[in-house]
């Protein structure tokens, strides 16, 4: 087995988007390892705490009116003018890659073992060591339209701050989100494009904010699959068949992720990294902070499929030593099933009806594959044994994930 180091630096990213078109920064064999830096997207919401003195993440964020190190910001025109900035809000998340396997082809599944997080500590002195995290309560997430207290509509970012001591965070100030003009002169009135750095001399903290709350941290990468082949750029922010923006804390150190290839290598990425989420992501975001992952990579061909619980995949599967998970999303594959336009389409299509039925057929599938049931001992054993949660209603392409407990297969 060979360890691989993966830095985020200018030329390890990419911004909003997965592509099949991009050349791998690392490829590797099947049994490698790789330790991977992620910076979160989210990062200038506090310059001062989660970029400064950190000259990675100055480099990446680096937007100036005579320069910008990463132009492309989404899977959308990089051509101007402009609404928002090059890329056009199609697709938000800061990721690390592309990383290829060897050997792998569409029709075979990469297995991606989470073997554990770290957090990146603060590189400013005057919080060196310390990590923090940012959450934006944003006009994407579910309560946006659904406030009962003025000024309504409204968009607050609260800093987190985690401590490793005791695995937790707790809530260090927040703000209200008011206008601010990008370095192209560009005002962003909410928080519509990535990277837009937070002037805090614009901005009133609240301070004392959820005092004497501490939330367990649940560390994990929000954002974790592979390249699909339907199109060369697409966006990062509905999950897919290939994985993206799943948004489950469960897919966290000790879990097993198993993605379908659709393009040679495979095409790893990941980033959205989360020192913790609920399920739902309420309002948009979990406490997005900056992680770096030790992966280890595992190729499974084609042909070696049937008879394991692998066959017929064709679908984000996590285990870890407790249970199975699948995933239900909205549109099971929206790169297929809505047309030309599906980036913009699947934004219409937010439904946990519909996600909630892709994960009972992906579940019940894999009960009478995996486990040789009937359909009727399938869906009787769902009803009584499995558990369906919702991952997220903030992606566009909601989720709902069903896990079945590993225990009640002994014999097998």
């Amino acid at each position: 087995m060979t360890k691989h180091h993966l830095p985020a630096t200018p030329d390890t990213v990419h911004w909003g988007y997965f592509s099949k078109t991009l050349a791998p920064v690392l490829t590797l064999k099947s049994g490698d390892r790789a330790m991977i830096e992620s910076i979160t997207h989210h990062a200038n919401d506090d310059y001062a705490r989660m970029i400064e003195g950190d000259r990675a993440a100055e480099e990446i964020f680096l937007w100036t009116k005579d320069q910008k190190t990463l132009r492309r910001r989404g899977a959308g025109t990089t051509d101007g003018p402009f609404t928002y900035g090059a890329g056009e809000g199609l697709g938000v998340h800061l990721l690390t890659g592309p990383v290829a396997v060897e050997g792998a082809e569409p029709g075979d599944i990469i297995e991606v073992r989470v073997i554990d997080t770290w957090p990146r500590p603060s590189a400013n002195p005057a919080y060196a060591g310390r990590f923090f995290g940012s959450n934006p309560a944003a006009n994407w997430g579910f309560q946006y339209k659904d406030l009962i207290e003025g000024p309504a509509p409204r968009e607050v970012v609260t800093i987190y701050e985690l401590d490793m001591g005791d695995a937790s965070v707790k809530a260090l100030y927040s703000y209200l989100w008011t206008p601010q003009t990008d370095p192209d002169g560009i005002t962003h009135p909410t928080i519509d494009y990535p990277g837009v750095r937070v002037d805090h001399t614009t901005i009133v903290k609240k301070e004392g904010i959820l005092p004497g709350i501490k939330v367990p941290a649940r560390l994990h990468f929000g954002t974790m699959g592979l390249a699909p082949a339907e199109a060369d750029f697409v966006s990062t922010i509905p999950p897919n068949y290939t994985g993206g923006n799943m948004d489950d804390w469960r897919i966290a150190k000790g879990a097993r992720m198993y993605y379908p290839v659709a393009v040679p290598g495979g095409l790893f990425s990941c980033g959205d990294a989360h020192a913790s989420q609920g399920d739902s992501e309420l309002s948009g975001t979990a406490i997005e902070i900056s992680l770096t992952g030790e992966f280890e990579f595992i190729l499974h061909k084609k042909e070696e499929l049937d008879g394991t619980m692998l066959e017929g995949l064709t679908h984000p599967l996590l285990e870890n030593d407790d249970v199975w998970s699948v995933y239900g999303f909205s549109v099971a594959n929206y790169l297929s099933e809505l047309g030309p336009d599906h980036q913009s389409e699947i934004l219409k299509r937010g439904s946990l009806d519909s996600a909630m039925r892709d994960a009972f057929r992906k579940l019940r599938r894999f009960l009478m594959t995996t486990q040789k049931l009937s359909e009727d001992e399938a869906i009787s054993l769902m009803s009584v044994a499995a558990d369906f949660a919702v991952t997220q209603v903030v992606d566009a392409n909601w989720g709902v994930t069903g896990s079945i407990r590993k225990s009640l297969f002994p014999a097998r």
